[in-house]
């Protein structure tokens, strides 16, 4: 009892590592062409899990992680939110294996100084990859600009980010 006769409650919420969330979709994933892009636990206890696949996600693969999450979970001890989902293909890329993937695709790069190059995602390597990008340029005595592909270097962390260009 408090000053006044009312009494006080508390409630804890008991927040979920993220180490054990990453082992338990770990042992799911181990044997699935599906892999991990990344994990967040917030503190009202919402997880996202988000995954991919040098194919496609399907709702099926979704489904089928949250179900064993759940599994492995007990909600009489952790109440908790689970969203599973695909890697957005709008969404910047945050594994190297993402930059494999999309070899051959159109992305957009934008670097930490700010500068932004739109082009073909030529080759992914372990520390930097390739972008061909197009530029217009005017040879010496002609007339007209011509266009020209330029295959541009950059280093993973040089990059603010990269992410696929979707064109309809």
């Amino acid at each position: 009892m408090v000053e006044g006769g009312k009494s006080l409650s508390f409630v804890f919420i008991i927040m979920i590592e993220k180490s054990i969330v990453n082992n338990i979709i770990g042992d799911f994933l181990k044997d699935s062409e599906n892999y991990l892009v990344d994990i967040e636990v917030k503190p009202d206890n919402t997880i996202i899990v988000e995954i991919d696949n040098d194919r496609a996600v399907s709702i099926d693969d979704c489904i089928a992680l949250s179900r064993f999450v759940e599994s492995k979970l007990n909600r009489d001890v952790e109440d908790y939110e689970l969203q599973v989902g695909s890697a957005g293909i709008s969404q910047p890329f945050k594994l190297h294996r993402q930059y494999q993937k999309n070899t051959g695709k159109e992305v957009e790069v934008l670097l930490k100084n700010g500068k932004k190059y739109t082009g073909i995602l030529k080759e992914a390597g372990e520390t930097r990859f390739v972008l061909t990008v197009e530029k217009q340029v005017k040879p010496e005595g002609a007339k007209r600009k011509i266009t020209i592909e330029e295959d541009m270097n950059f280093v993973y962390n040089e990059i603010k980010y990269t992410k696929n260009i979707i064109r309809f």
